[in-house]
């Protein structure tokens, strides 16, 4: 059975997204992640008081506030240490990881994996660029000493633009989806549709906020705001133009970003290990071991310990004269 119908295909091959309502069953296949995650932030409260740079584990509080409270008393996000990719820079041999079997299986996801098979085919690779975003309310963000936001709003950018040049021609799939209800006031995503039928665009530093598009090239007033309900996916083409708003709620706002690609084009980030997550001619190179694919993570991150030169991920280094 088709996971998509003609107008849905027709949308996202003309707009350059889609959204997916109740894709997901949120118990059976969002509350495994939920539940892996809660035992991060339990160890992650347990470190930082035996260090000492927390006088309570805020053991009181749920997964939202005890997070946020954790944040403010340490004066940190501590977003690495539930990632389950590695960052862009600065990686070192103990830089913190997730890679619980939990979050394996979602990116395992069957009924996901035929959906991605219905956009690039039946050999499909699980892309390293993907991420959870746990981004804290603004009114109690973390400021760095410049007063700005770390991972408040995401500039505008195409995530074509965050891998290298050699895979500017992969037919790589992004699939959004929030953990919770992503309404408008905890900071959703927007999209400008038809953006996709540009190249890629410049992108230009924006400070700690990463690299991201100019206004100037950008037809903002066209933007759709995006609220989602927990269970809904979304799906962008490579070169959608995308951001998120800000978070105006009073809870963090809780995401997952996956990306897929056929499997012998290039990923866009080589030094990252991904793995083919589905193969109808040679069933026997799929992944099905969370422990290998957790290992993988864990031998990138040893290679790469340290060595500056090896992290180098952008291709953008604000010298373009859209960036002066």
């Amino acid at each position: 059975m088709s996971c998509l119908s003609e107008a849905q295909r027709s949308q996202f091959d003309d707009e350059g997204y889609l959204v997916l309502r109740d894709f997901f069953d949120p118990g059976a296949d969002l509350d495994p992640i939920i539940t892996e995650y809660e035992g991060v932030l339990v160890r992650l409260a347990e470190r930082l008081a035996v260090a000492g740079e927390i006088k309570s584990t805020h053991a009181d509080a749920d997964f939202s506030e005890r997070l946020i409270r954790i944040c403010e008393e340490s004066g940190r996000i501590h977003a690495q240490s539930f990632d389950f990719s590695l960052p862009q820079r600065n990686i070192q041999a103990d830089t913190p990881i997730w890679t619980g079997p939990a979050v394996f299986n979602l990116l395992r996801h069957e009924r996901l994996l035929d959906l991605i098979e219905e956009l690039i085919g039946p050999e499909i690779y699980a892309n390293p660029i993907q991420h959870v975003r746990l981004k804290l309310p603004e009114a109690r963000a973390i400021r760095d000493a410049a007063g700005n936001i770390l991972q408040g709003v995401t500039p505008w950018h195409q995530d074509s633009g965050v891998t290298q040049p050699e895979a500017d021609e992969t037919e790589m799939i992004t699939v959004w989806f929030p953990l919770w209800d992503a309404p408008v006031e905890s900071g959703c995503l927007a999209v400008i549709p038809r953006s996709h039928r540009q190249g890629v665009i410049d992108h230009c530093p924006f400070g700690g906020a990463g690299f991201g598009i100019p206004d100037k090239l950008l037809a903002k007033q066209a933007a759709v705001a995006l609220p989602m309900a927990r269970g809904d996916l979304l799906l962008m083409h490579r070169r959608t133009c995308h951001s998120s708003l800000p978070n105006q709620s009073n809870r963090i706002r809780w995401s997952f970003d996956l990306r897929y690609n056929p499997t012998h084009q290039p990923s866009g980030r080589s030094a990252f290990p991904g793995f083919v997550a589905r193969s109808r001619a040679h069933p026997a190179s799929e992944l099905h071991d969370a422990t290998a694919w957790a290992n993988s993570w864990l031998e990138a991150r040893a290679q790469l310990a340290g060595d500056a030169q090896a992290q180098t991920f952008h291709r953008w280094d604000g010298t373009r004269e859209v960036c002066a």
